[in-house]
């Protein structure tokens, strides 16, 4: 079966898949390699090849802003009277219970 005239032009615009093409096409992640591997299974880094990311010297007149506010206030949590606080697992216990039942 063969598609219509109109839909084999649109599918022709879109971008290429490994079932389109002959062996040997691979795609990728575009992540590109930072390295190289050794013959005893090993990871050896390339610096040259290790993306960085130049920082501005001055972020408070840079005009471009994160994506996350720098306006954020510190929230605490309330664990009173508990002497391990968020981290005990009698509080996490009692919490479960409270929102999905007692099971």
């Amino acid at each position: 079966m063969q598609p219509t005239a109109p839909l084999f032009r649109r599918l022709r615009r879109l971008a290429l898949t490994t079932k389109q093409v002959n062996g040997g096409y691979y795609k990728g992640t575009g992540s590109g390699s930072m390295g190289r591997h050794t013959k005893h299974g090993g990871y050896i880094i390339d610096n040259k090849k290790v993306r960085t990311y130049v920082v501005p010297k001055d972020l408070k007149s840079f005009k471009l802003t994160p994506f996350v506010t720098k306006n954020m206030e510190m929230s605490k949590g309330d664990f009173e009277g508990d002497p391990q606080g968020g981290l005990s697992g009698a509080r996490y216990l009692e919490r479960w219970k409270r929102e999905n039942g007692t099971d």
